[in-house]
């Protein structure tokens, strides 16, 4: 999901590294903290594999900083991953909140609806975090009141998502 959002960004507009580090952290940090070590390895394979291109630009004081731009390779592996989606960027929450943040890169409404189709048919499954075999249980089968918990929370969350899924089908199907 790294190489998602580094494109994702970068369509948005040419970043440094920190600047696209803030960026990361404020969508993804709370979940998956992003590091250095982590980031700037993916910014050379992503540089060495011709999706993004380093500038160097003057710097407000006296070291020049490298900005990031994205090529047009760039652009088009962002909505390639974005017009199909792996099953896993569809059904992890924290993978699909990335989806969703750039889904809008994609300009025909047409396929926005066909990511978000996929996205209702996995919530539409039953499910659960926890099973009495193979059943998925419900909050009101469960005695433990903070697994109940979770499975109320998952539940008001799914339920949210759903009405926002309805609504904005709509209207890309309008459009």
């Amino acid at each position: 999901m790294l190489k998602l959002a580094i494109l994702g960004f970068l369509h948005d507009r040419p970043m440094h590294g920190y600047e696209l580090r803030r960026h990361l952290a404020a969508l993804t940090g709370h979940v998956r903290p992003i590091s250095d070590g982590t980031l700037y390895p993916a910014i050379k394979r992503l540089e060495a594999g011709g999706l993004l291109v380093r500038e160097t630009e003057p710097g407000s004081a006296a070291a020049p900083r490298h900005t990031l731009h994205l090529t047009p390779a760039g652009r088009a592996a962002l909505l390639e991953r974005l017009g199909a989606p792996e099953q896993l960027d569809i059904s992890d929450e924290n993978r699909w909140f990335t989806v969703l943040a750039f889904l809008r890169h994609l300009d025909d409404p047409g396929r926005q609806a066909t990511v978000l189709r996929r996205r209702l048919a996995f919530l539409e499954e039953p499910a659960s975090f926890f099973y009495d075999d193979t059943r998925p249980l419900r909050a009101e089968e469960i005695t433990d009141p903070f697994r109940s918990g979770i499975l109320t929370i998952a539940r008001a969350t799914s339920q949210a998502e759903l009405a926002w899924l309805s609504d904005t089908l709509a209207a890309l199907d309008a459009a």
